[in-house]
Formats: C-alpha cells, sequence, structure tokens
C-alpha cells in the first residue's frame, strides 16, 4: 500500500519534556507525564479477519525503526509512545480501532479480580466523570460471567475516585464514551482501553449513505491487494456511497484517512492538543492536488450522484473525482481515460437491493463486460458467494471478506 507517511521515518522524536506543558505540574500531572506519555506501552491495532499482514506493513512503513509490531490473530501488536498511538490512528487505513494495554492480571475468583482491578492507577487513563463502556470477552475462564466482570471494572473505577485525584477536563470538550475493553484468556485478564472511539473506518466524510455501504477499511484492503498506488486512473462504476472513490481520492492526495474526524484520545489526561497538531501539520506539507481528476465514480442513481458530489466538494476531493451519473452497462473505459488502471465493483448481493437471481444475472453480464471492455486494467470484484466465484472468465486471486454478517469474496487480480 502505498501511504504519506515515508518522511516520518527520518523525522526524530521529539520528547515531551518541556512541550506542550500542562498549566500546572500537578503530583497527577507528573504522574501522567512519566508513565503515559513519557513511557513506551503496548498497543493493538484491531483489524478485519484476514487483514493483519496489511495493517502490519502500514504500522512498519508509518514507523520503521523504532517500532517493535507484529501480526496475531484480529490484528496487529507493538509497542511505542503515545505518539505512535497518535500516528497510528491518524494513519491507518486498514485498521477498526487502536487500543492501548493498560493492565494485566491473573485471576480465579470475583474477590481477587476486583482487588486487582481496584489497584490499577484509573486516574492516568481516564478523566473525571467519563462516560464509560464496558466490553468483555473470556475463553477458558473460571470468571466467565461477563456482566459480573464489567461491574467490578465500573466499582473499581468508582472506587478509585474515592481516594485519589482525577483530573477534571475543559468544560467547553464534549463528553465521549471511552470503551473499556477486557479479554480474558486461562485465567488472565487483559485490560485496554480504546483511543479511537468510532470505529477508524469511521473516516469522517461521509454524512450521506448507500443501501448497502462497504466498510472504508474494506475498501482500503481491497486497493492495496490490488496493488493500487493513488497515480492510476480508478474507475468506480457502481459507486453507491461512493466508498472506493473517496478512499482512493485520499490517497491521490495524500491526506491520512483520520484527518477528518476526531479520536477517543483527544479526551485522556496524557493528552495533548498542541503535539497533536504539530505531527499533523507535518503530513499537511505532502498534500497534493492531481493535475486532472483520476478518480471517476458513476452511478444510475441520480441521488447517490448528487449525493457524492456535495460531498467532494466540502471536503476539497472535487479535484480529484469526477462523478457522472450513468449505468455501468451504458459505459467503456474510454468514456473516462486513455489509459489502463484500476476499476472496482461491488455489485448487488440479493439481500438489500435486488433478488438472488437478479444478483446472479448481473454478476454475469458484469463479468462479460469486463472480458470485453476492460482488458489489461486491474480489477478488485466483490462475488457475493462461492458459487459466482466460480464464473468469472479470467483468473483473479479471492480472500474471504467479512462484511454485514456476510461471508463474500474479494477478487483482485488483472483481466487478461
Amino acid at each position: 500500500m502505498q501511504t504519506n507517511q515515508s518522511h516520518y521515518a527520518n523525522t526524530p522524536i521529539i520528547q515531551y519534556s518541556g512541550f506542550d506543558k500542562m498549566s500546572a505540574e500537578s503530583p497527577l500531572t507528573k504522574r501522567i507525564k512519566r508513565h503515559v506519555i513519557g513511557r513506551r506501552r503496548d498497543y493493538f491495532a484491531v483489524t478485519a479477519p484476514g487483514f493483519e499482514t496489511l495493517c502490519l506493513n502500514e504500522l512498519q512503513f508509518l514507523v520503521p525503526d523504532h517500532l517493535a509490531a507484529s501480526a496475531d490473530t484480529g490484528g496487529v501488536a507493538f509497542n511505542g509512545r503515545l505518539q505512535e498511538c497518535y500516528l497510528a490512528n491518524l494513519n491507518l487505513r486498514t485498521a477498526n480501532r487502536i487500543l492501548m494495554r493498560i493492565e494485566t492480571v491473573d485471576a480465579t475468583s470475583f474477590s481477587q479480580l476486583k482487588n486487582k482491578l481496584s489497584e490499577i492507577s484509573w486516574e492516568l487513563f481516564l478523566n473525571a466523570d467519563q462516560v464509560l463502556q464496558t466490553h468483555v470477552a473470556t475463553r477458558h475462564c473460571k470468571l466467565y460471567h461477563t456482566g459480573a466482570i464489567s461491574e467490578r471494572i465500573l466499582n473499581a473505577i468508582e472506587a478509585r475516585k474515592k481516594n485519589w485525584e482525577f483530573k477534571v477536563p475543559d468544560e467547553k470538550s464534549p463528553s465521549l464514551t471511552q470503551n473499556i475493553y477486557v479479554r480474558g484468556v486461562d485465567d488472565r485478564f487483559t485490560v485496554s482501553i480504546d483511543s479511537s472511539g468510532e470505529g477508524l473506518y469511521k473516516r469522517g466524510l461521509k454524512q450521506h449513505a448507500g443501501t448497502a455501504p462497504l466498510r472504508e477499511t474494506l475498501a482500503a484492503a481491497s486497493l492495496s491487494l490490488a496493488g493500487y498506488s493513488g497515480t492510476e486512473p480508478l474507475i468506480d462504476p457502481m459507486c453507491g456511497a461512493g466508498t472506493y472513490s473517496l478512499e482512493a481520492a485520499l490517497m491521490v492526495k495524500k491526506i491520512p484517512p483520520g484527518w477528518f474526524r476526531d479520536f477517543a484520545f483527544m479526551q485522556w489526561p496524557a493528552y495533548r492538543k498542541k503535539r497533536f497538531e504539530y505531527l499533523k501539520g507535518q503530513f499537511q506539507d505532502d498534500f497534493e492536488p492531481p493535475e486532472k481528476p483520476l478518480i471517476f465514480a458513476s452511478d444510475k442513481d441520480p441521488l447517490a450522484c448528487r449525493q457524492l458530489e456535495q460531498c467532494t466538494r466540502q471536503f476539497g476531493l472535487s479535484d480529484t473525482v469526477s462523478i457522472h451519473n450513468a449505468d455501468f452497462f451504458d459505459l467503456v473505459p474510454g468514456d473516462f481515460t486513455d489509459q489502463p488502471g484500476l476499476i472496482t465493483i461491488n455489485p448487488p448481493y440479493g439481500r438489500r437491493i435486488g433478488t438472488r437471481q437478479e444478483s446472479i444475472e448481473i454478476f454475469q453480464a458484469i463479468c462479460e463486460t469486463l472480458a470485453r471492455e476492460y482488458k489489461g486494467w486491474k480489477l478488485v470484484l466483490i462475488a457475493p458467494s462461492k458459487q459466482l466465484e466460480k464464473k468469472v472468465p479470467f483468473k483473479l486471486k479471492a480472500y474471504p471478506l467479512f462484511h454485514g454478517g456476510l461471508v463474500l469474496k474479494l477478487m483482485v487480480g488483472k483481466i487478461r
């Protein structure tokens, strides 16, 4: 995957000492700086199944010299400072969320669990009066009642507040829910806090929604697997809400995917606004408008086209995306560009749009059109079923794709 972070590899780590200081060096402030800002911590980037290696490649490209990272089931574990957490949220295209590991405890009884949870320095990670939501999962644990575990977590935090100082945030800042994740395996419980907030697939771009939209993280993974560079034409002829087009536009202009949104870490006691804005500013210097549009989106639904056009204008992407109200079967690539590039197609599945039989007929017609009109083009094609995968008349590489409760086939390759 081509990303816009290469300049960061040679940028020295700027220590927080003396930079963006909090107004008062209280004991709590000093502890936050020493234990959260100033030290390396363990993080976990959660991904969709099968995309762990893609996310690992992104992380290693983002911070290649001083980031210990490894792919694991369901995501990528990495170790770094708080600014790596900032950068991961801002830049990773295939991660769903970034968790900070804050503690691991062993417990076989609820009294034992309660005592160990009460010893966690929650004041280093949570503000006073923050709205909390817990997410608990266990496997091979004597303590398996997730509701009871959640209750102990919240009680431990409340008990901690009675005896320790918690930072009071700026009253002008809206209070967002802070998610706390606990994963128990073999009586060992790992406690994490979510640094992202809303899922990272929510880029902050789309105020509109299609009938069956593809998540942006899945679109980004598709583009990466297809070898999309952001320098070649891309045709999105059944664009719907425009997920592929918008994701590709950010890549073309070298805009980080998290540029237009906020994150949960912005309400952490350790958050330093000036530091984050400084890091963002380094990427802004690399923004590049193309000489002419490289992305061509079209749909037979005029409302979908109007909504996508409004979105591209609002976020400064209209110089990159050209939008047309037309049916895929009435188009040929020469209508948009005279050089081959990438075509992306997410056809109807016969669930929310049309019937199963109609989806089969449309899929077969799409394949016939691609074979006839798009020879030499790279392709991203989603097959609604394994049976339809077998009907593709050219050779593509297939990956399982989990989307909206369905197991689909993500197919990429070149039309020969």
